[in-house]
């Protein structure tokens, strides 16, 4: 991990547990969505730094309501609820990765996604929400229109966004940020966490 990466990542604690960032103050009529991109290569570094915020919230401010969601794993579980996951893999196995994504198409939709994740994360319960593993849940879910169907669905609870790739001039150029990923053409408001 480089030290830029590293100084963004220690100053991520401070600004999300203060009370003008929970209570979205500052922000105008933005929405309460906010982006924390690095580089695709320091996953595994993100991941863990994620697991330690975790664990710092929840020995420093015990009464700060965190969720905190890692998208893979929460696609993984909405299809095995629908009773899919093993047809999933049959499929894939079977026919591969196209035919298996487009059968998807319809059970990830992301207003469906949106209304489970609500659901699962319960974020009118709590105060903060965190959202990371895009990169592997990507094509499956598209990072953009999931955040456009979260919107009118979480108010003013702030959701942070752990993105692998970039975020410029409001477009999500996820994985590197090569323009010909799909995610490069869609526009999207969200503020930056940290610069």
């Amino acid at each position: 991990m480089n030290d830029q990466l590293r100084q963004r990542l220690n100053r991520i604690y401070d600004r999300i547990t203060s009370e003008d960032f929970l209570k979205t103050r500052g922000i105008g009529n933005e929405i309460a969505f906010f982006v924390f991109d690095y580089p695709p290569a320091a996953e595994l570094d993100v991941r863990v730094f994620i697991r330690i915020l975790e664990n710092r919230i929840q020995s420093a401010k015990p009464n700060l309501r965190l969720a905190s969601v890692n998208l893979f794993e929460f696609v993984i579980e909405y299809l095995r609820e629908l009773k899919l996951l093993d047809k999933c893999f049959h499929l894939q196995k079977k026919k591969g990765d196209a035919a298996l994504l487009k059968a998807l198409m319809g059970v990830l939709n992301a207003q469906k996604v949106a209304h489970r994740f609500v659901e699962f994360a319960r974020p009118h319960d709590h105060e903060l929400v965190l959202v990371h593993g895009l990169g592997s849940v990507y094509p499956l879910l598209r990072t953009h229109t999931l955040l456009n169907n979260l919107h009118p669905l979480l108010d003013r609870i702030p959701l942070v966004l752990f993105f692998p790739g970039a975020y410029k001039g409001g477009k999500l150029l996820l994985l590197g940020g090569a323009e010909q990923a799909p995610e490069a053409h869609n526009y999207y408001r969200a503020l930056h966490l940290v610069d």
